[in-house]
């Protein structure tokens, strides 16, 4: 859309069928792009054992799709503008789906990251684009909650992903385990497609070219609000990926010794996600997005420092709250980025989500070294303290300015 021209569109009200319908096939997306962006998640210690390569290496599987998705954020924005919301994440979660069935052939490292990196350029038209249709297709006083909705389906998504391959590569190898995620993932895009209602809020951009749009990803940077949002994106994100990469190889050594299938279930802990993805932005219309989201920051960095002990009941109860606290400030910062860029939303969401996927890509990696030299308290530690520097640049940029719920429309 170009987002400087208007319609007299108002958007789907909350209780109608249209916006049901809207978000059930969101979270479908969400289930059929996070399902396949993180299913190799669950299987990285066998991916290790099977191609004798390190802890590390195998995490460049993730980070591949990640750095694939976080650079094609930005161009899916621009393309969306010419063809549509629909029709661009039509596109990419097609291609997605063909290449995540291709994925378990590969027999090599390299070859498996290539089909990674392709993967994630596909999936990238998802994030890139969900929250500026949501903002076009649904009424500003709902989009809040049903930004809320979409990243609750990514929980789901996620979940599942990473529960269905981790407990069938366990007795069958992680090949049969990405394939399963990767039926799991086609049967949501088919159901996504067929349920998703006409866009009615988008206007096609006019041609522009390439200096008119870095002029208007510069002029996005220079929010300040908008840039402490996409320091948490990468901050958090980083973290997050990093302690999910490095769980599981924990959890296979002494002193837990547990087998790859049980690890699996750890993944239940998005159900947290889940409920506060929603519960998140449903809390700011009472307190506002501000106090909403340090707080959540807050929640994420005690998680993060529960699960230090080598304690299994400790390491649960902290990987609940750190996945509760990161998805509810999540739901809140992507929600938010779209409300404060009112011209450039759907390139504002892309920053965001180039910003959150390099995270995952170079932190979720990064944070392996730290694994492999210094042990499961020094990366706990690591990520803790970058999750407070988020809470501190957020709480700084907005310093000052009053308290806003989403039922504003400025904030």
């Amino acid at each position: 859309m170009a987002e400087d021209d208007r319609t007299d569109w108002n958007g789907h009200h909350k209780g109608s069928a249209a916006y049901s319908r809207l978000l059930a096939a969101l979270a479908l997306a969400g289930v059929a792009t996070f399902a396949q962006l993180y299913s190799v998640q669950a299987t990285l210690p066998q991916i290790a054992t099977e191609l004798h390569i390190s802890a590390s290496l195998a995490a460049l599987s993730i980070s591949a799709a990640t750095v694939g998705l976080a650079v094609a954020v930005i161009p899916w924005s621009f393309i969306a503008d010419r063809i549509g919301r629909v029709k661009a994440m039509t596109i990419g979660i097609c291609a997605a789906t063909a290449l995540g069935l291709i994925l378990p052939l590969c027999t090599e490292l390299p070859a498996l990251l290539a089909v990674r990196l392709l993967e994630g350029m596909a999936l990238g038209s998802i994030p890139a684009l969900a929250v500026a249709y949501l903002n076009e297709e649904v009424h500003k006083l709902s989009a809040a909650v049903a930004a809320g909705s979409y990243v609750a389906g990514t929980t789901i998504g996620g979940l599942l992903g990473r529960l269905v391959s981790g407990v069938v590569s366990d007795f069958a190898g992680w090949r049969f385990g990405t394939l399963a995620a990767s039926l799991l993932a086609t049967l949501a895009a088919v159901a996504f497609l067929m349920l998703l209602p006409k866009q009615r809020g988008f206007v096609r951009a006019r041609g522009k070219g390439i200096g008119p749009a870095l002029m208007l990803l510069a002029s996005l940077c220079k929010d300040q609000r908008l840039l402490a949002l996409y320091a948490q994106a990468f901050l958090l994100m980083g973290g997050f990926v990093a302690l999910y990469n490095y769980l599981g190889f924990r959890l296979m050594a002494p002193p837990f010794l547990l087998p790859a299938g049980l690890i699996a279930f750890i993944f239940l802990a998005y159900l947290a996600g889940t409920f506060t993805s929603r519960w998140g932005a449903a809390m700011t219309v009472r307190f506002g997005r501000r106090a909403v989201l340090l707080s959540s920051i807050a929640l994420m960095a005690a998680g993060i420092l529960i699960t230090i002990p080598d304690n299994l009941t400790a390491v649960l109860i902290g990987v609940i709250v750190l996945t509760g606290g990161y998805f509810a400030a999540h739901s809140v910062g992507s929600g938010w980025t779209g409300a404060i860029a009112v011209s450039g939303r759907a390139q504002a969401a892309s920053l965001y989500n180039l910003a959150y996927y390099l995270g995952s890509s170079v932190i979720g990696w990064a944070g392996g070294l730290v694994f492999q030299s210094f042990g499961w308290p020094a990366l706990a530690l690591l990520v803790a303290g970058l999750t407070l520097l988020a809470g501190l640049l957020n709480f700084l940029a907005h310093r000052g300015r009053p308290q806003t719920t989403t039922t504003a429309t400025a904030l």
